[in-house]
């Protein structure tokens, strides 16, 4: 027997029920394989994630329903309409509907022992025709695309005439390549994978499955190294720095309250007719979008819809036949799901907690960055909101609270904080007005605890230290308690100016017993850039002279301005 005869006698014996279940379970492996990369690229028509789980899912129910073949097992048809059923009684979203309906096409279309290149190409032909009228708003771009573009590349094929029009493999393979060609078109015909850079999820699984036919058949693996890259000719690869980055919050189509779609809701229907199903159609796509509806050619029809009346989407289902099967899943929880999920994959420290404090002065800066904390400095200019948001994003930790330290008015601290807030990061801002305030919060920073309570600790801690600081004025001025003159020393607690004196030390001395007036067991000094060299232990030597008993920190901040901070607790 010659080597040719003898692989196209091998190729014909394996090509019945056996290959159709080697292909189901290829199919699903490859789908388990690259689960997390279609999902990554789900964003339409809802960017929920779950294109290449629903494909999963799907597949596997085909596959577990052509698993229960004890007999017969040769049969492709017997072993095609197993594949229908278990699909369409188990599709999952409106990708796996139509993955449904790519079976039910090949059950239709295999009515024999074996399956052969026309009888495959027909089966998309049919595909294409069912999945086509199952969705009641049809839009380009999508898995129908690829699926129609794989159907009219296979019946060119067979049309050809050639000794491969017949050919299994030939059918398979030509099938296969012009889906991927179609996939990588996907962005030039949606705009909304343009503007988010992807192609197709669901034509991209599509493609995955038709490459498993071929790896069945051919026995050779297909490795589509440009698999998922928009078509460079397409007036779609464009910058996408151009397009609106927030698909993923927006829906055409929106509930009376002005809101997205809820609920994904699916259900199977018994003891039904087309004339019932066809006003359930009718019906859904009122309430609803993402209608669709298709049947497992047995008598049982599966359906899909996207609504915000998930009860009413059921009660009509109840009004066309025997309801059941019911899966209702809520967008709003996937979303918050996912981007956990997609927190803790963008984040190498996710979990992880940080603390930013905006600083001034080279010593403040390292004694904060020796407790832990990441340093915004703002010595030389007045730190801006986008500065502080921009470096909240940086720190990638989901959880991070922030010493603003008194660089921020409270009104620029309100609009970061409500920037800052997404589903990535949980940010904290804390009130800490200076940074001895600041210094008070992080000595009792503890990561281990609940990041509320530790926000609650810390800022109980900063709202327990009064602060006060010395500088000299630059100016004539009017104050609360008189005028100052260029020169001057200037005492202030918190932001209020309580006294004026021409001496420095004895200024300093005054507002260290202004601020322990009503009491106090720790004093903490922060040393300013420009403060005398002997001033920190003059004021520690009055501390110590003057009230026994309160302990005396103190630390090099080399901050300009102020003479020196102090906090008492």
């Amino acid at each position: 027997m010659g080597e040719v005869q003898r692989v196209a006698e091998e190729a014909e014996s394996v090509a019945d029920g056996h290959l159709l279940r080697r292909w189901a379970r290829r199919a699903v492996d490859s789908l388990q394989k690259r689960r997390g990369e279609i999902n990554s690229l789900n964003v339409f028509p809802i960017p929920d994630s779950d294109t290449g789980t629903n494909l999963l899912f799907t597949m596997r129910a085909a596959l577990d329903s052509a698993e229960t073949i004890e007999d017969d097992v040769r049969s492709a048809g017997r072993v095609a309409n197993a594949l229908a059923r278990g699909a369409v009684s188990g599709a999952r979203g409106n990708s796996g509907v139509i993955l449904s309906q790519v079976i039910r096409g090949i059950a239709e279309s295999v009515q024999g022992e074996h399956i052969d290149g026309r009888s495959f190409a027909n089966s998309l032909t049919t595909a294409t025709g069912l999945a086509s009228r199952a969705v009641s708003d049809l839009v380009e771009g999508t898995i129908v695309t690829v699926l129609r573009a794989s159907g009219e590349a296979a019946q060119e094929c067979v049309d050809t005439k050639t000794p491969s029009g017949e050919d299994l493999a030939s059918v398979v393979a030509a099938a296969a390549d012009a889906a991927a060609i179609a996939l990588n078109k996907t962005p030039e015909q949606l705009d909304v994978l343009a503007s988010a850079g992807v192609v197709d999820a669901g034509g991209f699984g599509l493609v995955l499955i038709l490459d498993a036919f071929v790896e069945v058949v051919t026995g050779k693996s297909q490795v589509r190294e440009d698999l998922g890259t928009p078509d460079p000719r397409s007036s779609a690869v464009v910058d996408v720095s151009a397009f609106d980055h927030d698909w993923a919050h927006k829906s055409p189509i929106e509930c009376g309250d002005h809101s997205e779609q809820d609920f994904e809701v699916m259900y199977l229907v018994d003891d039904s007719d087309d004339d019932r199903m066809t006003a359930l159609r009718t019906r859904l796509s009122v309430l609803g979008d993402s209608t669709v509806i298709v049947s497992d050619g047995f008598g049982g029809w599966s359906v899909h819809v996207h609504c915000c009346d998930a009860g009413a989407a059921v009660e009509a289902g109840l009004e066309a036949g025997k309801v059941h099967g019911i899966r209702i899943s809520s967008f709003l929880v996937d979303e918050r799901d996912q981007l956990v999920a997609r927190a803790e994959r963008r984040f190498p420290g996710a979990g992880a907690r940080g603390v930013l404090a905006v600083v001034a002065g080279e010593s403040a800066a390292a004694l904060f960055e020796s407790e832990g904390a990441t340093v915004l400095r703002c010595d030389d200019a007045p730190v801006t909101r986008a500065q502080l948001l921009g470096r909240i994003r940086q720190m990638e930790r989901s959880e991070v609270l922030v010493l603003p330290n008194g660089a921020l008015t409270a009104q620029e601290l309100v609009a970061v904080s409500a920037a800052a807030r997404d589903p990535l990061h949980q940010v904290l801002l804390l009130s800490t007005s200076s940074m001895v305030q600041g210094l008070a919060a992080l000595a009792v920073h503890d990561a281990q605890r609940n990041v509320a309570d530790d926000g609650f600790t810390m800022s109980e801690a900063a709202a327990a230290t009064r602060w006060g600081s010395l500088r000299i004025a630059v100016e004539r001025s009017l104050t609360y308690v008189g005028t100052c003159d260029p020169g001057d020393a200037i005492g202030l607690m918190g932001h209020e100016v309580v006294l004026i004196g021409p001496d420095v030390a004895e200024s300093s001395a005054r507002l260290v017993d202004l601020a322990l007036g009503s009491g106090g067991e720790l004093v903490t000094l922060l040393m300013g850039a420009d403060a005398p060299d002997d001033l920190a232990g003059q004021l520690e030597a009055h501390v110590i002279a003057h009230h026994p008993g309160v302990d005396v920190l103190v630390y090099q901040g080399d901050q300009p301005g102020d003479l020196f901070q102090l906090g008492v607790e």
